[in-house]
């Protein structure tokens, strides 16, 4: 039986021949990732267990993106932990403040992973590397810390669900809808330790930001990690950012897929997540007069410069509804001056939103838009739990920036392009 494209990467690393899924192997790494929240926590693991060395100072990277600028003493602290540490080992990928983006935005930009890598990242979200064509997943701090030490980590080989996609999306529909979808159609457990593989002709629709949103949320379908083929567009968007030789691999035809889930892309509808699971979706219609108190349009699944030119094209000449605070956050500083240089965020302010600098902190519940009790947002990000940006009783309903926007002039969700 032949191998999907995660078991090939895995294989790879692991030095094997081939791998078949429930395999335990031991990897080697490209990337080993942290954040102010995770990296501190994985320092004291590896001080604690002895180490005394990074097996590679270039292959670990440290974003201090959650909590900064620091919003108080603690998360100061945590930052100063993790710049001591990358001091110490002279961590050469370093970004802190007037550096830093969004961690999940800021590597594939600046050329760190590529096709053909094995990445870890105490985050859920590192996942998103999938859309380069690389194993990418979330892990714990202690692991991370004995990836710092040895560049080596244990991998449980996942089993593949295969997702066909056909068809060209619609206007307003993008890859936050295509990724709703999916997790509404499958559940939050529909592919629990699994890999999800994206494949068929409409993968060369989606635009790589596109990918880079559906990659992130692999996560919230109960993913090890999402994953897309390699292709011209692909190529294009790391030619003169990525430095390393790319390696591609390609699923065997043969290769076996636990399920098949298949999506006609010019089907979609904008679509959001109601609260408090990724998998309560509905059609923007559906919900569409729904009241709402804030809107947050950026983090990790949504702050590239596709998504905040959508926003602005809705926000442009129209005012944000009395009553709403509206958030943009672009991902980077590139991506903050690339807007600086469109006049979107002339846009953004002009219609009344407000814009900071690059942060993960409302996405969490950190700052930068923490919610009280019984207020609603819409938000760009990729998680509504219960509490998840702010107090129990607040709500989260997940959407595309376009779904997004339309709802912050409206005053309530709304359907973009159609005024109501």
């Amino acid at each position: 039986m032949g191998m999907t494209m995660t078991q090939k990467i895995l294989a790879a690393h692991a030095g094997l021949p081939e791998v078949h899924a429930g395999d335990l192997i031991e990897a080697k790494l490209d990337i080993v990732l942290g954040n102010d929240v995770t990296t501190p926590v994985a320092v004291n693991a590896f001080e604690k267990a002895g180490f005394t060395e990074v097996f590679d100072n270039e292959k670990i990277v440290i974003a201090l993106d959650h909590y900064t600028p620091c919003k108080d003493i603690k998360s100061a602290e945590l930052c100063k932990t993790a710049r001591d540490f990358a001091r110490k080992h002279n961590i050469t990928h370093l970004y802190d403040v007037g550096t830093v983006g969004i961690e999940h935005a800021l590597l594939p930009e600046q050329g760190i992973v590529g096709p053909g890598d094995c990445i870890i990242g105490a985050d859920s979200h590192t996942c998103t590397y999938g859309a380069l064509g690389a194993f990418s997943t979330g892990v714990g701090s202690t692991d991370m810390a004995a990836g710092m030490a040895s560049g080596l980590n244990w991998f449980k080989v996942p089993s593949a669900v295969k997702v066909e996609l056909t068809g060209k999306l619609q206007p307003y529909v993008s890859g936050k809808d295509v990724i709703l979808h999916l997790i509404g159609e499958i559940g939050v457990d529909g592919a629990l330790y699994q890999s999800l593989e994206f494949t068929g002709e409409g993968v060369s629709e989606l635009s790589m930001d596109d990918r880079f949103t559906i990659a992130n949320m692999a996560i919230e379908a109960g993913g090890k990690n999402g994953i897309f083929p390699v292709d011209e567009k692909t190529m294009e968007y790391i030619k003169d950012r990525f430095t390393r030789e790319p390696v591609v691999f390609e699923a065997d035809e043969d290769a076996e897929y636990a399920k098949v889930v298949k999506i006609d892309l010019s089907e979609l509808k904008p679509t959001v997540s109601l609260p408090h699971l990724p998998s309560n979706t509905k059609t923007a219609e559906e919900v569409a007069g729904l009241h709402i108190d804030q809107v947050v349009i950026g983090s990790c699944t949504n702050g590239r410069i596709s998504d905040l030119r959508s926003a602005a094209s809705i926000l442009k000449g129209n005012k944000v509804a009395d009553g709403v605070r509206c958030i943009v956050i672009p991902a980077t500083q590139e991506i903050y001056m690339q807007c600086l240089e469109e006049g979107l965020l002339k846009i953004f302010i002009e219609s009344g939103c407000v814009v900071s600098a690059p942060t993960c902190g409302p996405c969490l519940g950190g700052h930068m838009g923490v919610m009280a009790a019984g207020e609603r947002a819409v938000t760009t990000t990729n998680r509504n739990f219960v509490g998840r940006m702010g107090h129990t009783e607040s709500e989260v309903i997940l959407a595309s920036p376009a779904v997004a926007a339309a709802s912050a002039v409206a005053g309530c969700v709304a359907v973009p392009g159609t005024g109501r």
